[in-house]
């Protein structure tokens, strides 16, 4: 039992540490083009405007945004489907399990904003009180990772449980404050495309075709209505459904059968499959995808593609900070988002955790102690990913406070990290 519940979880560290060094390689790459002769060129491949054009229909961006608006619409599905796995059955499905990561979640998003507001004197710059409230878990979670053995799993699986309470705040600021006039009509009809998908899902009828294709539909009226598309790829997967047609343990038996119909009808002279196999084979398929879990199933095909390719890709268009000129940033406002990111998170978390404990909402996750605490609280000091988004979103058309937040995010995410590091390494003891 304990390794089901293991495997998967470390698993899901594996990908997302690896992910973490990637975004940290795209990042640097990032930095040295912008910051190089090659800037200008660079730049240019991510203005690239490409899309469809007809008569009656046009839909053209910029290549970045592309990216921003489309690719990482499939990465906040992603997010969704793990909100929604969590929440039903994961670490968030249970007042006992979701209290101390909720509560640590909870400060570590009010904190940061309260810093940012009560530090930020630039009416211009208010906007942006939304960019410190976020964590990247694969860059923390790949910090974490090199502590190896030094960090219990129950340190894991609260960071993992924590940042996915993050993702859900932060999902729902940008919903709220990060989208343009809404055009109402628009958000109608996706409302409608959605209960049907909300209604086959309560069925357990899921047919892949017709789900992408209302999806498309639906990130395209929501790109239109002025909500950010991202958001509809969160609404998506929680149309998904997280069980499965037939239960496996009830379906053995016609396994058993399509297995020994494969076998049996075989015919050792030739090289090619009869016909019984290939119509056994395509039983087998059948059969799969009936015990699989939609959601599951989704999950996993995508964690890999946005974890080694579309977040790396938006750290690479996205992190390229020109450093050249001197005072050609707002050191006011990246002073203040690093700050913002680094102590109120620190402070955010560990506090409203510690409170938690100590008013007894919540216990400590087993072999964790609070020095672990501080230091995963400073772990949530990485925002990157997340915040850049938040940060395009807030200064979008404003290259000069982009820049600005752009590097106080990483200036923070530095400290951040490397604190955070030092802090569990002192205070963690290696299990052998």
């Amino acid at each position: 039992m304990v390794k089901r519940i293991l495997t998967p979880i470390q698993k899901f560290v594996h990908i997302e540490s690896l992910s973490g060094l990637l975004l940290f390689g795209a990042t640097v790459l990032a930095l040295i083009l912008a910051n190089s002769p090659l800037a200008d060129r660079f730049q240019s491949i991510w203005e690239y405007k490409m899309g469809i054009s007809t008569s009656g229909f046009e839909l053209i961006k910029p290549l970045i945004l592309w990216i921003n608006d489309g690719l990482m619409a499939i990465f906040f599905f992603l997010i969704g489907l793990e909100i929604k796995r969590e929440l039903l059955i994961g670490e968030l499905n249970s007042v006992k399990k979701a209290s101390f990561p909720l509560f640590a979640a909870i400060g570590g998003m009010l904190v940061p904003v309260l810093f940012f507001l009560l530090l930020n004197k630039n009416p211009d710059n208010a906007h942006a009180w939304g960019i410190p409230m976020a964590t990247d878990i694969a860059f923390s979670l790949a910090i974490l990772t090199l502590l190896g053995k030094r960090v219990p799993i129950g340190l894991k699986i609260f960071l993992i449980a924590f940042a996915i309470v993050d993702d859900l705040g932060a999902v729902m600021v940008i919903a709220l404050f990060y989208s343009g006039s809404i055009n109402w009509s628009l958000i109608g009809i996706s409302m409608v495309l959605l209960a049907i998908l909300f209604f086959l899902s309560y069925r357990r009828i899921y047919a892949h075709g017709l789900f992408l294709v209302f999806g498309i539909i639906i990130w395209f009226l929501f790109l239109k209505a002025g909500i950010h598309p991202t958001i509809a790829g969160v609404l998506m997967a929680l149309t998904i459904p997280i069980r499965q047609q037939m239960r496996v343990e009830s379906s053995v038996g016609d396994l058993c059968e399509i297995v020994d119909g494969i076998r049996d009808s075989a015919d050792p002279s030739s090289p090619l499959l009869s016909k019984k196999q290939i119509e056994g084979i395509d039983s087998l398929e059948d059969w799969t995808e009936k015990v699989q879990s939609p959601l599951q199933h989704l999950e996993h095909k995508l964690h890999n593609w946005v974890a080694y390719l579309i977040m790396p890709l938006f750290a690479l268009s996205n992190a390229g900070v020109a450093f050249q000129g001197g005072g050609s940033l707002d050191s006011m406002l990246g002073g203040i988002i690093a700050i913002s990111l680094i102590v109120g998170k620190l402070i955010g978390v560990t506090l409203f955790a510690w409170m938690a404990v100590k008013f007894g909402f919540a216990e400590l996750p087993e072999e964790v102690n609070f020095k672990q605490v501080i230091g995963v609280s400073l772990l949530a000091g990485v925002g990157f990913t997340m915040s850049i988004f938040v940060a395009n979103l807030a200064f979008f058309g404003n290259d000069y406070l982009l820049d600005s937040a752009k590097a106080g995010i990483l200036i923070g995410s530095l400290i951040a990290g490397v604190s955070g590091y030092l802090v569990l390494r002192m205070g963690s003891k290696k299990v052998v």
